[in-house]
């Protein structure tokens, strides 16, 4: 039954607040899937190689050699003298630490040989070096 002074109206929902809240929503998601990808080192060009694996073991230390020849471990800018001190330190006396290198594939051979020696020298440092898959 209806009433005389009831009017004739629909009711209106307003879709602009919905909006608002989705669009935050999105922002959120798109925000925090930028933070789920693990760097240890700083962005270079790998050079590409067919037998690459997926990384096994988590690294306890990245050396990055970018492709101006500048080092740094764990993204910390050092120089080749002192690296050898920074990675005992930084792995201190754990057993089989690895020790990541990651060579921008235009150094030259000789720099990379020379970061190489330096990790060896440390004892119970795993030496690797980071590749990736060709497409």
């Amino acid at each position: 039954m209806r009433l005389q002074d009831e009017r004739d109206e629909s009711p209106l929902v307003n879709l602009i607040p919905m909006i608002d809240v989705i669009f935050a929503i999105l922002t959120f998601f798109i925000m925090s899937t930028l933070f789920l990808t693990r760097s240890e080192g700083l962005p270079v060009n790998l050079p590409k190689a067919a037998t690459a694996k997926e990384q096994q073991v988590p690294a306890k230390a990245t050396v990055t050699i970018d492709k101006d020849g500048k080092i740094s471990l764990n993204r910390q800018s050092t120089t080749i003298e002192a690296l050898e001190g920074e990675v005992k330190a930084f792995i201190g006396n754990k057993p089989e630490a690895v020790v990541i290198i990651n060579a921008d594939e235009g150094v030259h051979h000789g720099q990379v040989v020379t970061v190489m020696d330096k990790v060896r020298r440390i004892p119970g440092a795993k030496l690797a070096i980071a590749t990736q898959k060709p497409n």
